[in-house]
Order: C-alpha cells, then structure tokens, then sequence
C-alpha cells in the first residue's frame, strides 16, 4: 500500500490563526482653538502676553523662544538630533528606529531623538496698513510657508513607538502619530519575532489586546481555517520584532 506523503497544506489545514482588525497608523492633528482668528490673534498678544501692539514682529521673538527651550531641553536629557532632508519624506522612520529601539530597550517612556524638517505649514503672517488718523495697524491672515518643524519620537511603554511633530512657527499646528498594532503589542508584552503559536495564544486570551483593539475601531478573534501567523487587513503593517513594518497586502 502507497504510503501517503503529508503536505505542509494538510499540517496546517484546521489549525486557527490570530485575526487582528484595528487601526493602523493612527495621526492626530492638534491645535489651539484660541489662535484660529484675526481677533483671537490680537487678544492673545494684548490680554494674554500684554504686548501695547500686536505686530507679526511678535511671532519670530515667540518661535525663538520656543526653539531655545526646546534646545535646552535636549541638551539638559541627552536627546540626539537627527536632520530630515528632503528626500527623507517616507523614510524618516527608519532613520529613527535605532533610536527608538535604544529608549524601548530601557523599558521606560521618554524621547528618543529630536527630527527637525523645513515644511510648509498653515501659519499666521500680516500685512501693514493705516487708520483714518494715519496710525499704523496690521491685517492678520493665514498662508503656507516654509518653516521649521520638530519631530518629537517617542517611545512609551504603552503605545510603542510614536511622534509628536511641531511647527515652531505661530500658531503652532501639531500632529501625533501612533501605531495600533504596536499598541496591542505593548499592552501584551508581546514581540512578533517568529509568527509562534504562543504569541498568537496570549494575544487573543488576553484582555488587554483585546481592549486595546477595540479602542482602535477593531477586534481581536480566532479565523477558522487559516495559517499559523497572524494575519492583517490590507494595506495595513505586520510587527516584525516589535517594530511597524509596512506591507500592501495580507501577509501569504
């Protein structure tokens, strides 16, 4: 009697994979609510700062301010810089993960390295007129221009890896980037280094994961028939030794 040869097809057929349904990268966009209008504008350098006369000279002073401070602080918490180019519009990331792996590997949240980038961002500018008495007064408006941006990453023990990104110019528009799948990877411990069947186990048992994918608009569950590794919806990352990796597909 032929002795039947077992494909790796039959091994894995019945055996259950982890499914995770969630949010992948994640941008929040920040801002102050008080500083959206001409007439807001004025009230915060009047009231708020005490300035006699709002002028847009006020901003650069306000920026350098914040500069310095920022300087400061990486100076004073040994934070590197890191100088995004032009080209570096997609890969500012990997530029970055040696030096969020350094502060994961400390176990504790803190930034990592400080990015800096010349973007162009919605900002606050004016133009000089006169009053009826011949007084000099200032027209705010909004345009683009090119200014300085700061890219805080991070890494918390919570989220994983993340940024926070700053324009340095008035108003200071922000954005906060984080991951979902790195989320669920933290919040269980877990390091996706060898798709195990271990792995898979605590992240669908576990409540944090579970927990953690239904915050990002998800779900964590079981799929009948599938592979021994997790799988992802499209266009969405896979955790590769804990880190984001981008794929445009279901891994195969």
């Amino acid at each position: 009697m032929p002795q039947h040869v077992v494909t790796v097809a039959e091994v894995l057929d019945g055996h259950t994979a982890l499914n995770i349904e969630c949010l992948d990268r994640i941008y929040l966009n920040a801002y102050v609510p008080k500083l959206q209008t001409s007439a807001q504008v004025v009230a915060f350098l009047e009231q708020h700062l005490g300035y006699p006369f709002p002028s847009p000279v006020l901003f650069k002073k306000l920026g350098d301010r914040f500069r310095k401070a920022v300087a400061a602080f990486a100076e004073t918490n040994d934070i590197p810089w890191v100088k995004f180019g032009k080209d570096d519009v997609g890969g500012k990331l990997d530029l970055m993960r040696p030096h969020l792996q350094r502060q994961a590997a400390t176990g504790r949240s803190g930034v990592a390295a400080i990015g800096t980038a010349q973007e162009f961002q919605r900002v606050w500018t004016a133009t000089e007129g006169k009053t009826s008495t011949g007084t000099s007064r200032w027209s705010f408006y909004k345009t683009d221009r090119r200014v300085s941006c700061y890219y805080f990453y991070l890494w918390d023990a919570d989220f994983g890896p993340a940024f926070i990104k700053v324009c340095t110019y008035f108003p200071y528009p922000a954005k906060v980037w984080l991951n979902g799948h790195e989320a669920m990877a933290c919040s269980t411990q877990i390091r996706f280094e060898d798709w195990a069947f271990r792995c898979c186990s605590q992240l669908a048992s576990s409540s944090g994961g579970a927990s953690l994918a239904g915050f990002f608009g998800g779900a964590v569950g079981w799929s009948g028939k599938s592979r021994a590794r997790p799988v992802y919806p499209e266009s969405t990352s896979t955790l590769t030794s804990g880190w984001c990796r981008s794929r445009s597909s279901t891994p195969r």
